[in-house]
Protein backbone atom coordinates (compact mmCIF):
# COMPACT_ATOMS: atom_id res chain seq x y z
CA UNK A 1 0.00 0.00 0.00
CA UNK A 2 1.48 4.00 -0.63
CA UNK A 3 2.35 5.40 2.53
CA UNK A 4 3.79 8.59 2.79
CA UNK A 5 6.78 8.55 1.17
CA UNK A 6 4.83 7.30 -2.12
CA UNK A 7 2.22 9.36 -1.54
CA UNK A 8 4.30 13.09 -1.07
CA UNK A 9 5.83 11.86 -4.15
CA UNK A 10 2.66 11.17 -6.26
CA UNK A 11 1.07 14.67 -5.30
CA UNK A 12 4.52 16.36 -6.54
CA UNK A 13 4.10 14.63 -9.39
CA UNK A 14 0.74 15.59 -10.03
CA UNK A 15 1.17 19.03 -8.96
CA UNK A 16 4.17 19.61 -11.50
CA UNK A 17 2.25 18.01 -14.29
CA UNK A 18 -1.79 18.45 -13.92
CA UNK A 19 -2.59 21.38 -11.83
CA UNK A 20 -3.63 24.05 -13.13
CA UNK A 21 -5.51 21.92 -16.49
CA UNK A 22 -9.24 21.68 -16.96
CA UNK A 23 -10.65 18.13 -15.91
CA UNK A 24 -12.43 17.38 -19.99
CA UNK A 25 -13.65 13.60 -19.53
CA UNK A 26 -13.74 11.25 -16.69
CA UNK A 27 -13.99 7.77 -17.31
CA UNK A 28 -14.80 4.95 -14.76
CA UNK A 29 -14.52 1.35 -15.89
CA UNK A 30 -15.30 -0.20 -12.20
CA UNK A 31 -19.28 0.19 -10.90
CA UNK A 32 -17.61 -0.30 -7.63
CA UNK A 33 -15.13 2.02 -7.56
CA UNK A 34 -16.64 5.70 -6.91
CA UNK A 35 -18.76 5.23 -3.30
CA UNK A 36 -20.50 8.90 -2.88
CA UNK A 37 -23.74 9.55 -5.53
CA UNK A 38 -24.01 13.03 -5.05
CA UNK A 39 -22.35 15.09 -6.54
CA UNK A 40 -21.95 12.79 -9.53
CA UNK A 41 -18.83 12.01 -10.70
CA UNK A 42 -19.40 13.89 -14.11
CA UNK A 43 -19.75 17.41 -12.54
CA UNK A 44 -16.04 17.13 -12.91
CA UNK A 45 -15.93 17.68 -16.18
CA UNK A 46 -15.37 21.02 -17.26
CA UNK A 47 -13.40 21.72 -13.74
CA UNK A 48 -10.34 22.91 -13.38
CA UNK A 49 -7.99 21.26 -11.03
CA UNK A 50 -6.17 23.76 -8.73
CA UNK A 51 -4.38 21.95 -6.16
CA UNK A 52 -3.34 18.86 -4.26
CA UNK A 53 -3.47 17.51 -0.63
CA UNK A 54 -3.26 14.24 1.55
CA UNK A 55 -5.76 13.02 3.97
CA UNK A 56 -3.95 10.41 5.98
CA UNK A 57 -3.59 7.84 3.02
CA UNK A 58 -5.92 9.38 0.89
CA UNK A 59 -4.88 11.42 -2.96
CA UNK A 60 -6.97 14.89 -2.62
CA UNK A 61 -7.76 16.19 -5.78
CA UNK A 62 -8.89 20.02 -5.23
CA UNK A 63 -11.12 21.13 -8.10
CA UNK A 64 -12.64 25.03 -8.19
CA UNK A 65 -16.50 25.23 -7.24
CA UNK A 66 -15.17 23.62 -3.70
CA UNK A 67 -15.24 19.90 -4.94
CA UNK A 68 -12.84 17.40 -3.83
CA UNK A 69 -12.16 14.22 -5.28
CA UNK A 70 -10.74 11.76 -2.61
CA UNK A 71 -9.03 8.67 -3.79
CA UNK A 72 -7.90 5.81 -1.56
CA UNK A 73 -5.70 2.87 -3.63
CA UNK A 74 -5.75 0.85 -0.64
CA UNK A 75 -3.12 -2.04 -1.35
CA UNK A 76 -2.58 -2.08 -5.03
CA UNK A 77 -3.96 0.99 -6.67
CA UNK A 78 -1.62 3.09 -9.23
CA UNK A 79 -1.47 5.92 -10.86
CA UNK A 80 -0.01 6.37 -14.71
CA UNK A 81 0.39 9.36 -16.45
CA UNK A 82 -0.72 8.70 -20.01
CA UNK A 83 -1.11 9.90 -23.22
CA UNK A 84 -3.96 12.03 -23.49
CA UNK A 85 -6.78 9.77 -24.58
CA UNK A 86 -5.32 6.08 -23.95
CA UNK A 87 -7.63 3.40 -23.72
CA UNK A 88 -8.34 2.03 -20.42
CA UNK A 89 -6.37 -1.13 -19.41
CA UNK A 90 -9.22 -3.87 -19.46
CA UNK A 91 -7.88 -6.38 -16.42
CA UNK A 92 -6.14 -3.50 -14.16
CA UNK A 93 -7.96 -0.16 -14.94
CA UNK A 94 -10.19 1.18 -12.92
CA UNK A 95 -10.58 4.60 -14.08
CA UNK A 96 -9.13 7.49 -16.27
CA UNK A 97 -9.33 11.34 -15.73
CA UNK A 98 -8.54 13.29 -19.23
CA UNK A 99 -7.14 16.32 -18.66
CA UNK A 100 -5.85 19.01 -21.25
CA UNK A 101 -2.38 17.67 -22.16
CA UNK A 102 -2.58 13.91 -20.71
CA UNK A 103 -4.55 11.06 -19.01
CA UNK A 104 -4.45 10.06 -15.43
CA UNK A 105 -5.07 6.34 -15.74
CA UNK A 106 -5.88 4.59 -12.38
CA UNK A 107 -5.23 0.77 -12.08
CA UNK A 108 -5.37 -1.93 -9.38
CA UNK A 109 -3.32 -5.24 -10.35
CA UNK A 110 -5.65 -7.31 -7.81
CA UNK A 111 -9.04 -9.18 -8.19
CA UNK A 112 -9.99 -7.80 -5.13
CA UNK A 113 -10.37 -4.21 -5.83
CA UNK A 114 -10.83 -1.84 -2.74
CA UNK A 115 -9.41 1.44 -4.45
CA UNK A 116 -12.34 3.80 -4.28
CA UNK A 117 -12.86 7.29 -5.25
CA UNK A 118 -15.34 9.97 -2.79
CA UNK A 119 -16.48 13.05 -4.56
CA UNK A 120 -17.47 15.78 -1.79
CA UNK A 121 -18.38 19.66 -1.99
CA UNK A 122 -16.92 21.61 1.21
CA UNK A 123 -14.40 21.48 3.49
CA UNK A 124 -16.60 20.21 6.54
CA UNK A 125 -17.61 17.08 3.73
CA UNK A 126 -13.93 16.49 3.35
CA UNK A 127 -13.39 16.56 6.93
CA UNK A 128 -15.87 13.33 7.67
CA UNK A 129 -12.92 10.95 5.31
CA UNK A 130 -10.32 12.22 7.79
CA UNK A 131 -9.71 8.41 10.03
CA UNK A 132 -7.96 11.06 12.52
CA UNK A 133 -4.80 10.36 12.81
CA UNK A 134 -2.04 13.05 13.75
CA UNK A 135 0.61 13.82 11.03
CA UNK A 136 4.09 12.31 12.56
CA UNK A 137 5.91 14.62 10.08
CA UNK A 138 4.64 17.78 11.78
CA UNK A 139 3.52 16.85 15.38
CA UNK A 140 5.57 17.44 18.28
CA UNK A 141 6.99 14.57 20.41
CA UNK A 142 4.71 15.55 23.31
CA UNK A 143 1.84 14.98 20.46
CA UNK A 144 3.16 11.78 18.90
CA UNK A 145 3.51 10.38 22.46
CA UNK A 146 -0.05 10.84 23.54
CA UNK A 147 -1.40 9.38 20.07
CA UNK A 148 1.05 6.52 21.12
CA UNK A 149 -0.18 5.95 24.58
CA UNK A 150 -3.64 6.77 24.30
CA UNK A 151 -4.76 2.81 23.60
CA UNK A 152 -2.81 -0.09 24.75
CA UNK A 153 -1.32 -1.90 21.26
CA UNK A 154 1.78 -3.54 20.54
CA UNK A 155 3.58 -0.32 18.82
CA UNK A 156 3.06 -1.96 15.14
CA UNK A 157 -0.49 -1.82 15.10
CA UNK A 158 -0.37 1.50 16.39
CA UNK A 159 2.03 2.81 14.09
CA UNK A 160 0.16 1.40 11.45
CA UNK A 161 -3.55 2.75 12.94
CA UNK A 162 -5.04 5.49 11.05
CA UNK A 163 -6.73 6.63 14.10
CA UNK A 164 -3.41 6.83 15.58
CA UNK A 165 -1.57 8.09 12.75
CA UNK A 166 -1.34 9.05 9.24
CA UNK A 167 0.13 7.45 6.50
CA UNK A 168 2.35 4.65 8.19
CA UNK A 169 1.83 1.49 7.05
CA UNK A 170 3.05 -2.22 6.88
CA UNK A 171 6.31 -1.54 5.15
CA UNK A 172 7.89 2.13 6.61
CA UNK A 173 6.44 1.26 10.18
CA UNK A 174 9.23 -2.20 9.91
CA UNK A 175 11.68 0.17 8.62
CA UNK A 176 10.89 2.48 11.49
CA UNK A 177 10.90 -0.06 14.31
CA UNK A 178 14.08 -1.75 13.36
CA UNK A 179 15.49 2.03 12.92
CA UNK A 180 14.25 2.93 16.21
CA UNK A 181 15.67 -0.42 17.38
CA UNK A 182 12.36 -1.52 18.97
CA UNK A 183 10.57 -4.97 19.02
CA UNK A 184 7.13 -4.73 17.15
CA UNK A 185 4.98 -6.00 19.37
CA UNK A 186 6.33 -4.30 22.61
CA UNK A 187 2.99 -2.84 24.20
CA UNK A 188 2.52 0.72 24.39
CA UNK A 189 1.70 0.58 27.90
CA UNK A 190 4.98 -0.25 28.56
CA UNK A 191 7.23 1.66 26.50
CA UNK A 192 9.23 4.40 28.60
CA UNK A 193 10.06 7.80 27.55
CA UNK A 194 13.68 7.27 25.74
CA UNK A 195 12.23 4.91 23.84
CA UNK A 196 9.47 7.01 22.67
CA UNK A 197 11.83 9.74 21.90
CA UNK A 198 13.60 7.36 19.91
CA UNK A 199 10.77 6.29 18.08
CA UNK A 200 9.91 9.56 17.53
CA UNK A 201 13.55 10.33 15.78
CA UNK A 202 13.15 6.69 13.90
CA UNK A 203 9.87 7.82 12.37
CA UNK A 204 10.80 11.35 10.72
CA UNK A 205 14.26 9.42 10.09
CA UNK A 206 12.92 7.30 7.37
CA UNK A 207 9.80 8.86 6.32
CA UNK A 208 12.46 11.75 5.27
CA UNK A 209 15.00 9.63 3.29
CA UNK A 210 12.79 7.45 2.26
CA UNK A 211 11.07 10.53 0.52
CA UNK A 212 14.40 11.63 -0.84
CA UNK A 213 15.00 8.60 -2.59
CA UNK A 214 11.88 8.20 -4.03
CA UNK A 215 12.39 11.24 -5.46
CA UNK A 216 15.92 11.07 -6.38
CA UNK A 217 14.54 8.10 -8.37
CA UNK A 218 11.58 9.21 -10.74
CA UNK A 219 13.84 12.33 -11.31
CA UNK A 220 11.36 14.69 -11.91
CA UNK A 221 9.35 11.59 -13.97
CA UNK A 222 5.59 10.69 -12.77
CA UNK A 223 6.19 8.28 -10.47
CA UNK A 224 4.98 4.36 -12.07
CA UNK A 225 7.03 1.93 -10.04
CA UNK A 226 5.42 2.51 -6.77
CA UNK A 227 6.02 -0.76 -4.60
CA UNK A 228 6.07 -1.77 -0.58
CA UNK A 229 9.14 -3.46 -1.35
CA UNK A 230 12.30 -1.55 -2.34
CA UNK A 231 15.46 -3.53 -2.10
CA UNK A 232 17.09 -1.03 -0.05
CA UNK A 233 15.20 -1.53 2.66
CA UNK A 234 16.53 -2.82 5.89
CA UNK A 235 13.92 -5.54 7.27
CA UNK A 236 10.95 -5.20 5.32
CA UNK A 237 10.57 -8.04 2.62
CA UNK A 238 13.87 -9.27 3.75
CA UNK A 239 12.86 -12.45 4.90
CA UNK A 240 16.12 -14.39 5.87
CA UNK A 241 18.61 -12.01 4.67
CA UNK A 242 20.97 -10.49 6.40
CA UNK A 243 20.71 -6.92 8.79
CA UNK A 244 22.30 -4.45 7.57
CA UNK A 245 23.22 -3.34 11.03
CA UNK A 246 24.02 -7.02 12.71
CA UNK A 247 24.24 -9.97 9.84
CA UNK A 248 21.58 -11.93 12.02
CA UNK A 249 18.79 -13.04 9.33
CA UNK A 250 15.73 -11.24 9.00
CA UNK A 251 12.75 -12.81 11.08
CA UNK A 252 9.03 -12.36 10.06
CA UNK A 253 5.90 -12.79 11.94
CA UNK A 254 3.06 -13.63 9.69
CA UNK A 255 -0.52 -12.35 10.69
CA UNK A 256 -3.22 -12.84 7.90
CA UNK A 257 -2.50 -11.14 4.90
CA UNK A 258 -0.06 -9.22 6.83
CA UNK A 259 3.91 -10.12 7.48
CA UNK A 260 6.17 -8.38 10.37
CA UNK A 261 9.77 -8.17 9.70
CA UNK A 262 12.40 -7.31 12.26
CA UNK A 263 15.67 -8.04 13.33
CA UNK A 264 15.82 -10.54 16.31
CA UNK A 265 19.04 -8.85 17.69
CA UNK A 266 18.84 -5.34 17.28
CA UNK A 267 14.85 -5.20 18.13
CA UNK A 268 14.41 -8.18 20.43
CA UNK A 269 17.17 -8.97 22.57
CA UNK A 270 18.19 -11.64 20.27
CA UNK A 271 14.97 -13.66 20.87
CA UNK A 272 13.05 -15.07 18.59
CA UNK A 273 8.96 -13.76 18.27
CA UNK A 274 6.41 -16.46 17.99
CA UNK A 275 5.03 -16.77 15.09
CA UNK A 276 1.32 -17.72 15.67
CA UNK A 277 1.03 -20.54 12.90
CA UNK A 278 4.46 -22.06 13.41
CA UNK A 279 3.91 -21.65 17.26
CA UNK A 280 0.95 -23.94 16.34
CA UNK A 281 3.03 -26.73 15.01
CA UNK A 282 6.06 -27.10 16.88
CA UNK A 283 4.18 -26.07 20.18
CA UNK A 284 7.02 -26.49 23.07
CA UNK A 285 9.87 -26.68 20.57
CA UNK A 286 9.68 -23.77 19.19
CA UNK A 287 13.37 -21.75 19.21
CA UNK A 288 13.99 -19.19 21.48
CA UNK A 289 16.76 -17.89 19.83
CA UNK A 290 18.24 -17.76 16.21
CA UNK A 291 20.80 -19.96 16.76
CA UNK A 292 18.37 -22.56 17.91
CA UNK A 293 16.15 -22.05 14.96
CA UNK A 294 19.52 -22.47 12.30
CA UNK A 295 20.25 -26.05 14.57
CA UNK A 296 16.72 -26.74 14.00
CA UNK A 297 16.90 -26.10 10.50
CA UNK A 298 20.37 -27.68 10.34
CA UNK A 299 18.45 -30.87 11.96
CA UNK A 300 15.75 -31.27 9.37
CA UNK A 301 17.91 -31.19 6.27
CA UNK A 302 20.35 -33.43 8.02
CA UNK A 303 18.60 -35.91 9.75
Amino acid sequence: MPEYPDLTVYLEAIDQHLVGQVLSRVRILSPFLVRTHDPQISVLEGKTLIGTRRLAKRLVFCFDDDLFLVLHLMIAGRLRLKPLGEPIARKVGLAAFDFAGATLSLTEASPKKRASLHLVRGESALEQLDPGGIEPMTASLAEFSQALRSENHTLKRSLTDPHFFAAIGNAYSDEILHRAKLSPVLLTSRIDDAAIARLFAATHEVLDEWTERLRKQNKGRFPDKVTAFQSAMAVHGKYGQPCPVCGTPVQRIRRASNEVNYCPTCQNGGKLLADRSLSRLLHEDWPETVEELEEMKRARRNP
